[in-house]
């Protein structure tokens, strides 16, 4: 049986985008990550145009963050006050964002530049996990130890201005590195449709140098509220969000999630984030395909004037 998609302006099978958001809530479970630079991309294969696959995937992933944010503040594991000052870059950054998408939309250049982007990103990204995952696979067979990411001091971040004191992660630096990794995640969520907690978490642990125990939490609150006005503010501007595209992938979501958990609990993690590196890649080469290969249909557009 098929559905209409009243923005998308087309109709899809219902447990096609049913599977989508089941298999993108499967990943999310057994990885640990949110899912939006997949579940973009699957929209975009499938049919769905760009501005609204970004748009929807955002309200989504506002969905599926607020069930962990709620889990970690129970468990008090939550920096509010490193949340709200990326929050606020954040926000400037899906204004921002929203601007530009608006803009690139106005010219016709939305779909390249989503595909590029989300090249260039999964790629970069997969290729530093992959790389990871066998250094560490291969420190496990031969019995060393491995440690992944190693921490590196940061002279200057602790000599930057507008120092603020963070008793939940136990720091004390500079307000401009947190509101400019909010800002980054805020562009990133309005223009691909991403929460950033693949770009957010590790620049947190890494550069910021916050405790891995608030982390997550922390990143949750900053991706509910940068998701949301995406959402939001890509419904009045552009009318990109379909509300029937966003329901169905929301209940496939919730129920690959669960089975996710327990599939991820079973692997070590090694193993994890090989098999996330080699799916990452393996999208971002599909979407450089798109990009390259000759379409089926040549056809040229010309514009008219009065």
């Amino acid at each position: 049986m098929e559905i209409y998609l009243p923005i998308a302006e087309m109709s899809v099978h219902w447990f096609v985008v049913l599977g989508m958001g089941a298999a993108v809530g499967l990943l999310a479970g057994m990885f640990g990550v949110g899912g939006g630079f997949l579940l973009t991309p699957l929209l975009v294969f499938y049919g769905i145009p760009s501005e609204v696959a970004v748009a929807t995937t955002a309200s989504h992933l506002t969905a599926s963050s607020m069930s962990g944010a709620i889990t970690q503040w129970r468990n008090r594991a939550i920096d509010f006050k490193m949340a709200a000052v990326m929050l606020g870059g954040g926000l400037v950054g899906t204004f921002s964002g929203v601007w530009l998408f608006s803009y690139l939309h106005r010219l016709g250049q939305i779909d390249f530049v989503v595909s590029a982007g989300y090249v260039i990103l999964l790629g970069t990204v997969g290729g530093l996990m992959l790389n990871e995952s066998l250094t560490a696979l291969r420190a496990y067979q031969s019995g060393q130890h491995f440690r992944a990411g190693a921490r590196s001091h940061h002279s200057w971040i602790h000599g930057l201005p507008l120092k603020l004191r963070f008793r939940e992660s136990r720091l004390y630096i500079s307000v401009i590195p947190p509101a400019v990794l909010g800002f980054i995640v805020g562009v990133l969520s309005a223009i691909m449709g991403v929460g950033g907690g693949f770009i957010l978490v590790p620049a947190m642990i890494y550069l910021l140098r916050m405790p891995t125990n608030v982390v997550m939490g922390t990143s949750l609150v900053q991706i509910i509220f940068v998701t949301a006005s995406t959402t939001i503010l890509q419904a009045v501007h552009n009318y990109s969000v379909d509300v029937m595209l966003a329901i169905f992938l929301i209940l496939g979501g919730v129920v690959g999630a669960q089975y996710g958990v327990r599939i991820g609990a079973r692997l070590r993690g090694e193993q994890l984030r090989l098999l996330l590196a080699l799916l990452v890649l393996g999208v971002a080469i599909r979407l450089l395909f798109g990009l390259v290969a000759r379409p089926e249909d040549l056809f040229s557009v010309v514009v008219g004037t009065p």
